[in-house]
């Protein structure tokens, strides 16, 4: 079973405080580059992985889907969802990703953000995804990078010139590690780039596009504070397709 960190008190509290949860959607600096990937939603069947307070299931319904599924491990996400974005055509439903069961051939498009890599068994989890979509439907995510998890914390170091560095420990060995961010002991499953790229493509997946993001000019301009990620990835922005027959 996924680890269900988010329905902790200490963890949930600290969740509730961060940019992208009390601004939604504009409150996360990857946004712009995850919705340039998005197709037309008129008209859709979306699925959202790990769908957190909503927002995203939120702008789907304004962006014209038909439906909505929004999919969390958490309660007290789900419960924040349901009182913050009530939509009818947004359902909001307990599930366990590691343990999904969806029906085939049942969406336009699969979205997930900053989910992923909590889960273990990534494999079983894209064969599903892969199955759920119609022939030409679209898998957007995010995920932490793998270099950034692979990385030691606290990170940064110091060089003698007075600049940072940011080292990675042991890059190759793949599987869970554990952090602490929010609250101690969040497990995360850390995978190579061409791990996780090489999943997609065994499962039948099309690549469309890759995007190691980083903030441009604009970003730094209205966040300084996020001067500090031009020095490594700190996420992984995927678009996939499953191809007409």
């Amino acid at each position: 079973m996924t680890q269900n960190i988010y329905d902790t008190p200490e963890f949930f509290e600290g969740y509730s405080r961060l940019p992208r949860s009390v601004e939604g959607l504009d409150g996360a600096p990857e946004w712009p580059a995850l919705r340039s990937l998005l197709p037309p939603l008129a008209g859709c069947k979306v699925l959202d992985l790990g769908c957190g307070y909503g927002w995203f299931c939120h702008w789907a319904a304004q962006q014209g889907a038909a439906s909505v599924l929004g999919l969390d491990v958490s309660n007290k996400m789900l419960e924040r969802a349901r009182a913050s974005h009530n939509d009818p055509r947004i359902t909001y439903r307990r599930a366990d990703l590691e343990q999904l069961v969806l029906a085939e051939s049942g969406f336009d498009l699969v979205y997930s953000s900053l989910a992923l890599h909590y889960i273990q068994d990534l494999g079983a989890l894209l064969r599903k995804v892969f199955d759920a979509l119609l022939p030409g439907g679209k898998l957007v995510f995010s995920i932490e990078h793998p270099i950034y998890m692979a990385s030691l914390k606290p990170g940064w170091i110091i060089d003698a010139q007075g600049q940072k560095t940011w080292p990675v420990d042991h890059y190759q060995q793949q599987g869970p590690r554990s952090t602490d961010w929010l609250s101690k002991g969040v497990i995360k499953h850390h995978r190579t780039l061409g791990t996780l790229l090489n999943l997609l493509i065994e499962t039948g997946f099309t690549l469309d596009h890759i995007n190691e993001w980083g903030p441009d000019a604009e970003d730094l301009a209205s966040c300084p504070g996020l001067a500090d990620e031009m020095h490594r990835p700190m996420m992984l922005i995927v678009a996939a397709s499953r191809q007409l027959p």
